[in-house]
């Protein structure tokens, strides 16, 4: 086995509180074609089990669901749950457990899922124990899917840089997240992972999108993650807008911004 260092999460358990509203109106979604990939190299068939772990309010739950015929997702967050619930009964998802509950700590069958996903958590989980309990939940050839995207404000672009600085300026013990990635979060890393937990065929998948932004979806974009939500700027919230908007203006005077939009997820594979 390869070395890892395991980096230990160390968020608090409310990062996301007061968040799902924001969540689901203003973080991208997966793109279609990245998810119909996943389900082909998965090789998720009819009557497929599916756990979502760290599920929020259902960015990955929700449009998977279909294809599956039993789905559980848990989340430690109650909100991001009943959001969840609630989107899933407009949509005539009915097949869906919503467990509250630490993905380090629930507890399945041995070989029950088909397919095991993780959206934009993972940093954020104990890796070495969450990858391990998946592989143990896994069937033979089941697989875990690790996904994410690259954050409004961690990109390349010249307006990107100038949200990252006022987020580095208006937030306190978050800052540092705003100016370099999470230990423990690339792709690389969690293929690292993967293999030391026993999973083979383990690879990285690549898909980029263009998507035009607008203030109003960058500042929602920003309130929906741990480091700028609503609940931390509290009465700061309405300079904090101001600054995003005036930091943005000299960019785009019509008050949109286009960014390429990197998705990926990193899947291993239970041996067969």
């Amino acid at each position: 086995m390869e070395s890892v260092e395991y980096v230990k999460p160390d968020f608090p358990r409310n990062a996301f509180a007061g968040t799902a509203a924001d969540y689901v109106r203003f973080r991208l979604p997966y793109p279609g074609a990245m998810l119909r990939d996943l389900l082909d190299r998965s090789g998720a068939r009819s009557g497929a089990r599916l756990l979502d772990l760290a599920c929020g309010p259902g960015r990955v739950t929700l449009p998977l669901a279909p294809h599956f015929r039993e789905v559980s997702a848990v989340d430690l967050e109650p909100e991001m749950l009943a959001t969840g619930k609630q989107e899933a009964a407009r949509q005539g998802l009915h097949h869906i457990a919503w467990l509250h509950g630490r993905a380090e700590e629930v507890r399945f069958p041995p070989a029950w899922f088909d397919l095991i996903t993780i959206g934009e958590a993972f940093h954020r989980l104990d890796q070495e124990v969450v990858a391990r309990q998946a592989f143990e939940w896994l069937r033979p050839g089941g697989c875990l899917a690790l996904l994410g995207s690259h954050g409004v404000f961690s990109g390349e672009e010249p307006w990107q840089k100038a949200i990252a600085d006022v987020v580095r300026r208006r937030t306190d013990r978050n800052a540092a997240a705003a100016s370099r990635p999470v230990p423990g979060s690339s792709p690389e890393h969690f293929i690292r992972v993967l293999w030391n937990a026993g999973f083979v065929e383990v690879a990285n998948h690549t898909f980029v999108e263009p998507h035009q932004w607008t203030v109003e979806t960058i500042l929602g974009n920003l309130y929906s993650t741990s480091v700028c939500s609503r609940r931390l700027l509290g009465d700061e919230t309405a300079a904090f807008a101001a600054e995003v908007a005036a930091a943005l203006h000299p960019y785009s005077p019509d008050g949109r911004y286009t960014e390429n939009v990197r998705f990926g997820y990193t899947l291993g594979k239970r041996p067969a």
